[in-house]
């Protein structure tokens, strides 16, 4: 049984006005996939929530230049579409609420 969420890749560099990927697994049997960054001295921000593979609730930062999809039996992406140094950021998923919660207030 899966029981954490996997990222990949580990480490990416991009630079400027370059597309960048990252890919997220889900628990299996999850159905939510949160995304966020967070900068080197900030706190987590929350980019978009997908439900069932679609994009639920999202933010202007992310409708900007960000996209995501979650298609069925495969990782969901969270895709930069032009890239900027303000970009360089820690991404993180979650696929449940309490996971959220967690990292968030940590």
């Amino acid at each position: 049984m899966d029981t954490e969420v996997t990222q990949s890749p580990g480490h990416l560099v991009k630079g400027k006005d370059q597309k960048a990927k990252m890919d997220c697994v889900p628990i299996k049997g999850h159905v939510h996939v949160y995304w966020y960054h967070k900068k080197p001295e900030g706190a987590f921000e929350f980019l978009v929530y997908l439900l069932n593979g679609k994009v639920t609730e999202d933010t202007a930062m992310f409708k900007q230049r960000f996209s995501a999809e979650c298609p069925h039996n495969s990782p969901c992406g969270l895709e930069i579409n032009s890239t900027e140094a303000a970009d360089s950021a820690l991404y993180f998923c979650a696929s449940s609420q309490s996971t959220v919660l967690r990292v968030s207030s940590s």
